[in-house]
């Protein structure tokens, strides 16, 4: 994707760039571990509508109370029609397919294949006329071996389901934060990030409905501890900071995360999930995370040209 400047809003802006991307390479690290911890008690579709509705909830209650002082202003119908469909994407089929990944594979596995997002942004991007960077293309294309790899290891080759989700994962939410920088722009500021969680937690809500899911065991502690991280944590603090950087930063800073987040979420998945990868899986990662070098390097290259 082609850089976007960052708007003459003051330093405010500016300011808030490095604590946003803090929240998104840290604390997005960690949420694949807490989703799987959350399974326990929590279907896959039905813990992610939870958990957005919940903080889309929160967060628009303050957006109202900050409107009705003056501060604010709501969405529009046009910005909630756009809210529907960049939810539906990024949340309904993003992360609602990464959970269910996680019943099949472990944490970091997944985390490591969704660090090709940056490359499907990439390709995306061509559809709208978005010429990449040379530098893009070798990353996309040691992207593809490094996917190619990593699905041929033992996690993935032995749940093709686990392949077919985090797939489709990638494709939704990639897309998504495409159309959300181009096609489809979102409110400003908080309004925007509370009605696309509200929008995507009812669309998860209503396929959880769909597919029948049920509580096979009482909410456990450990669960509902992660549930509750997912949602203060995960969707309002970093989920908002991932909005904010794709409004306010370069496409290359906003999907940067993509480069820390699998190292974290690796990191945590062996030291505290007791997860293990073969050496080929480690290989498949590193390359992956090649790939992702090349594209950031090339977007920045852009950028400065």
């Amino acid at each position: 994707m082609n850089a976007t400047a960052l708007p003459a809003r003051g330093a405010s802006a500016p300011a808030l760039l490095v604590p946003a991307l803090l929240a998104c390479y840290l604390i997005w690290g960690s949420t694949y571990l807490a989703i799987r911890f959350a399974l326990v008690s929590f279907p896959p579709f039905f813990q992610m509508g939870t958990r957005f509705l919940t903080a889309g909830a929160l967060l628009m209650a303050w957006v109202l109370w900050r409107a009705r002082a003056g501060a604010g202003t709501l969405p529009t119908r046009r910005e909630w029609r756009n809210a529907l469909v960049i939810g539906t994407l990024m949340l309904g089929g993003g992360m609602g397919l990464t959970a269910t990944a996680e019943l099949h594979v472990g944490s970091g596995v997944v985390a490591a294949f969704i660090a090709v997002v940056p490359m499907l942004v990439c390709g995306w991007g061509l559809l709208f006329g978005q010429k990449p960077h040379r530098l893009e293309l070798a990353g996309m294309a040691v992207g593809v071996a490094g996917v190619l790899m990593l699905a041929r290891g033992a996690s993935f080759s032995a749940s093709p389901a686990g392949v077919a989700c985090i797939a489709g994962a990638t494709l939704a939410w990639s897309l998504g934060s495409v159309l959300s920088t181009t096609r489809l722009p979102l409110a400003a500021g908080p309004a925007g990030f509370a009605s696309e969680m509200l929008c995507g937690g009812a669309m998860l809500m209503a396929l959880s409905l769909a597919l029948g899911e049920q509580f096979t065991v009482p909410p456990q502690p450990l669960a509902l501890a992660a549930w509750a991280y997912l949602v203060v944590f995960g969707s309002l603090i970093a989920f908002s900071a991932y909005l904010y950087l794709l409004a306010h930063a370069s496409a290359a800073v906003a999907t940067s995360y993509a480069f820390v987040n699998p190292v974290i979420a690796l990191a945590l998945g062996v030291s505290l999930g007791g997860e293990a990868l073969s050496g080929g899986e480690w290989a498949a990662c590193a390359v992956i995370l090649a790939s992702v070098l090349l594209i950031f390097r090339g977007k920045t290259a852009s950028a400065r040209g």
